[in-house]
């Protein structure tokens, strides 16, 4: 009852409120946005999704967190953050608009892709001034409960938005026009959280004036120069090092399962029907979910019973052997449960890495590691999307890709589990389970 009780006493404030109704309302629209991409890139009939295609897809909805990410910070420390969140969902809801009428006219697939890679872009920025804004919000006794229940509060609403994504694809169709719509609905939807947003006070959420602030050339100069600072300080710490090595290893590995499991059930579990493939894909989604969720339980419990560089090894090496086990038959009631198992193994693997890294890495340099992490988490995604098109078969079957899912996992975990023995990590490397979440991406 933690989270209820503690989003019930920040609830209190007026100003937090309507900053909290703005994120649910964006994120509930993000859902149905992504679902629609993802819809539209896999699920289309019009469309003969290629391994390549589906690429692109994944690189349109990953890249943007990847490469706007450490430059939000000098942007929003400048900027009005109030007018960002007004300006922004209604910028983003104009380029919705314009990637649907793209989709309704039969315009090429990359001028819609470019489209709703700048709406993606745009919603980066926002994010940011989200997390920036908070502290002007809440007092500081109750940041830290802030901290702990918005990031939650907006994954539950993604999800609930993809929900309403599929509810209304069924009323719209899964045809071309059908997607059109669902973008209309999120843009729609998304441009109503600049009408939260602006019962705000314009200079609520700051930023502060401060005059030694460094000119934006050079800020973002410096932003290059702490990312090559941050990669250096976490080389020397082998440790963290470690860590982010396993979470990027499992990212790549997961998006390659990623990208096979959309082409299976896309052409080979349906036969190439796209509604079908769809239905069934979401059995493995919500597989996933559970798996991320019971992890979150989990990785705290087990963590304090064992080592952390245990845990890690054995959830990887797990994940290895499962997804074979599991995944070679190509039968859908395997993939089911490799769902799981993927989100089980890759989410305590994470939790992990969050906690090594904010325990070995100096306080002056986390905020750089973490630029770096954030970097590695998705863009290792849409590095394993691009690697599958080189190699992924039309309908998606494919034993080569299960055998080095199933050997980069367990080299993953030989390789982590040798760097950590070499490291000569003490018996106290345990993590309460206070220190279980760390930073969401």
């Amino acid at each position: 009852m933690s989270f209820v009780s503690d989003l019930r006493v920040v609830l209190q404030g007026r100003d937090f409120r309507r900053l909290f109704g703005t994120r649910l309302v964006s994120q509930f629209a993000d859902g149905i946005f992504q679902f629609a991409v993802y819809g539209y890139a896999f699920f289309t009939p019009e469309n003969q999704t290629t391994a390549a295609e589906a690429a692109a897809a994944f690189a349109v909805l990953l890249l943007p967190y990847s490469v706007l990410g450490p430059f939000a910070g000098v942007f929003i420390d400048r900027w009005p953050r109030r007018q960002i969140l007004v300006i922004g969902p209604l910028v983003r809801g104009a380029l919705l608009a314009l990637a649907a009428a793209l989709l309704a006219t039969g315009a090429p697939d990359g001028y819609f892709y470019a489209v709703a890679l700048g709406a993606l872009g745009v919603n980066r920025f926002f994010l940011a001034a989200l997390g920036a804004s908070l502290p002007h919000t809440v007092p500081a006794e109750r940041l830290m409960m802030a901290n702990s229940v918005t990031p939650t509060s907006g994954t539950v609403a993604t999800f609930l938005g993809a929900g309403a994504g599929f509810l209304l694809r069924l009323l719209f169709g899964p045809g071309t026009d059908g997607s059109a719509l669902l973008l209309v609905v999120a843009g729609v939807t998304v441009a109503l959280s600049a009408l939260v947003a602006a019962t705000m006070d314009r200079d609520l959420l700051g930023p502060s004036y401060d005059p030694n602030r460094p000119q934006t050339r050079e800020a973002v100069r410096n932003v290059l120069r702490g990312l090559a600072d941050g990669a250096r300080h976490v080389a020397r710490r082998r440790a963290a090092a470690a860590a982010l090595g396993s979470m990027a290893a499992h990212r790549f590995w997961y998006g390659i399962a990623l990208v096979m499991a959309a082409m299976l059930y896309r052409f080979y579990f349906t036969d190439g029907d796209a509604e079908a493939g769809l239905m069934h894909a979401s059995g493995v989604v919500a597989t996933s979910g559970v798996g991320y969720f019971a992890a979150a339980f989990l990785t705290p419990w087990v963590t304090e019973r064992m080592r952390i560089e245990t845990w890690v090894t054995a959830a990887l090496a797990a994940a290895g052997v499962l997804s074979l086990v599991l995944c070679l038959p190509f039968q859908e009631p395997g993939f089911l449960v490799a769902g799981f198992v993927l989100g089980l193994a890759g989410q305590s693997v994470k939790i992990c890495a969050d906690t090594v890294v904010q325990r070995d890495v100096d306080d002056p340099y986390l905020g750089r590691v973490f630029s770096v992490y954030d970097m590695l988490f998705n863009g290792m995604t849409v590095a394993a999307a691009a690697v599958s098109a080189l190699f992924l078969p039309a309908d998606g079957r494919s034993p080569l890709a299960v055998a080095v899912i199933a050997a980069g996992y367990l080299l993953s975990a030989v390789g982590y589990r040798i760097v950590m023995a070499s490291a000569g990590r003490s018996k106290d490397d345990r993590t309460p389970s206070a220190r279980a979440e760390g930073p969401v991406t």
